[in-house]
């Protein structure tokens, strides 16, 4: 009886051998499979049809941006904390006619109620931005609704309005947060351009860079009431922009009304009939 001697090199080969062997059938299997599969032209129609709508099946989307070209535009402000450049803000705004959205905390508005009058005595809208400012994703429906509900008491007690859209802090969101904030009766606003004024080394024109180069009809700009820079750059901004012919309206009024959808990118847009 022949006596084999399995040394390293043997093995190693064997294995190398099997590998290929076990290469060769799956791809063999793999190519008899598709043989009476569709071409990738003939499968581009389904692909696309996928993209934009069966998403829309599964998840949830806040608005990010409105399809419209009027070049109408919304400047909204996040204020959570601090309120020391609120009056800066507010005259800037005065003195380039615009009229912004001010997204509002419950522990700011409970801390400034003054201001909170004062944006909406000035013609800004105000929206809801949650009573304490949590995450929103680890909340059950009722909660959400319940952060949105006690802020707008708050809001209808100091301005006489309840708000009617929503931010989620920290731009958090998930389906549970906007079907429950739909069936409150909000609107769920994210933004398309973000000036990450929050970031204490980011300068005025790195900001300005970041949102003016790319501006277009139906974006909503992020800014923060505590922005770093935004004594330097707010002016700039509003002024740049309205050189290149948009028009700042608030959230509301860019918003789309009648029969809407939002595509799989966040975009509000004329819903289409079949």
């Amino acid at each position: 009886m022949p006596i084999i001697v399995l040394t390293k090199k043997n093995l190693l080969m064997g294995l190398l051998v099997i590998g290929l062997l076990a290469a060769a059938v799956f791809l063999f299997i793999r190519f008899r499979h598709r043989e009476g599969e569709p071409t990738a032209a003939a499968m581009a129609p389904v692909e696309s049809y996928e993209l934009n709508v069966l998403p829309m099946r599964d998840r949830a989307l806040p608005v990010y941006a409105v399809g419209r070209e009027d070049s109408e535009i919304a400047l909204t402000i996040d204020a959570a904390w601090d309120a020391d450049k609120t009056p800066f803000i507010l005259d800037t705004l005065d003195k380039f006619n615009v009229k912004a959205t001010f997204f509002l905390c419950g522990v700011w508005v409970k801390q400034y109620p003054e201001y909170v009058k004062e944006i909406s005595k000035r013609g800004h809208e105000i929206g809801n931005h949650s009573l304490t400012h949590p995450h929103m994703n680890r909340l059950d429906a009722i909660a959400i609704q319940k952060e949105l509900s006690d802020l707008d008491d708050m809001l209808e007690e100091l301005t006489g309005k309840r708000s009617t859209l929503f931010r989620a802090p920290y731009g958090e969101y998930n389906d549970t947060v906007i079907r429950a904030a739909h069936e409150a009766g909000y609107e769920v606003i994210q933004w398309s351009r973000d000036t990450v004024d929050w970031k204490k080394d980011r300068s005025a024109q790195t900001i300005l860079d970041g949102v003016l180069k790319k501006l277009q009809s139906g974006d909503i700009i992020l800014c923060h009431n505590n922005g770093f820079k935004i004594e330097t750059y707010l002016p700039v901004l509003l002024e740049t922009a309205q050189q290149k012919g948009f028009r700042f309206v608030t959230v509301s009024e860019l918003l789309l009304s009648g029969e809407t959808s939002i595509d799989n990118n966040g975009i509000q847009q004329v819903k289409k009939r079949p």
